[in-house]
């Protein structure tokens, strides 16, 4: 086992362990930790606790101190001084003609480096832009190219549902979503239906699929024939939620009537196979 304390940054619900070095956290307390990127400022989301050790990756880099009023102020004044930073570099980069759209700026702790992040729809030499933005702000530049996905992320926004997107608020890594979820889901491929606000897949496609997935298997083929207690019938369609099938069904009388079953009731000549991952070119990519 190993004490453990959770930290989370600006920008990212991942949660990162680092040893606490026999400092007492409570959740929500401002730390001052040492990352890759030097200093930085965090939050505590899981207070001191034992984990496994096959749970963090070895060895823990420890806290350097719980956050001062000092570090608060210096936090306070690195977030005051992003709109502006985002400001300049939008103005500079449409003098430069470059085709690119900033979305954020981010000093780090110390203020030895900012950092900008844009989206582009292809490469962009910004050498000259570095250059002239080192030479305003007096410290180390680097530019990060983000795409769709991570610009709503940071940006923020609301999803059709009408709850802030599942990305800002709590998913700590994008998982892969594909277009066979939603196929199998019975869901429209209309874009404009299963595509989020970035543009790409939602990503809540993924949090019931194994169910769906698993149930879609067990249902008959559309177009098949099935056995049911009224005679011969054709499935017309399928409810994998309540698990049963619709089914056109050939009457004694010779007369054809449609018909729902619970999937116990009827017995298949085929079952589903899961569909691939094509789809019209206009849907929207994963």
């Amino acid at each position: 086992m190993a004490m453990i304390v959770g930290i989370k940054f600006r920008n990212s619900n991942k949660v990162y362990y680092f040893d606490p070095v026999g400092i007492e956290f409570d959740e929500g307390d401002g730390v001052i930790v040492e990352t890759a990127r030097g200093q930085e400022f965090g939050t505590v989301s899981v207070p001191n606790r034992d984990v496994e050790e096959k749970e963090i990756v070895s060895p823990l880099k420890p806290v350097v101190r719980k956050a001062t009023e000092e570090d608060v102020k210096r936090l306070e004044k690195n977030l005051a001084d992003r709109a502006p930073a985002l400001e300049t570099i939008r103005e500079k980069a449409a003098k430069l003609g470059l085709n690119m759209k900033p979305v954020d700026a981010e000093y780090t702790f110390d203020r030895s480096k900012l950092i900008f992040y844009f989206t582009a729809e292809s490469r962009v030499d910004f050498r000259e832009l570095v250059r002239a933005l080192a030479s305003i702000f007096k410290v180390r530049i680097e530019l990060r190219q983000i795409y769709e996905r991570d610009d709503a992320k940071m940006r923020g926004a609301l999803a059709a549902c009408g709850r802030p997107c599942c990305c800002t608020t709590h998913l700590p890594d994008f998982e892969k979503v594909s277009i066979k979820m939603a196929k199998v889901q019975g869901l429209s491929l209309n874009p404009q239906k299963i595509s989020g606000v970035c543009g790409r897949l939602l990503c809540c496609l993924k949090y019931e699929n194994d169910y769906y997935s698993e149930v879609f298997k067990k249902m008959p083929k559309v177009g098949s024939k099935v056995h049911t207690a009224d005679g011969e019938g054709v499935v017309e369609s399928n409810d994998l939620i309540k698990q049963t099938s619709r089914v056109r069904v050939l009457m004694k009388d010779g007369s054809y009537d449609v018909k729902t079953y619970a999937l116990e009731d009827i017995t298949a000549t085929a079952r589903q196979t899961e569909p691939d991952d094509s789809a019209d070119p206009d849907a929207p990519k994963a």
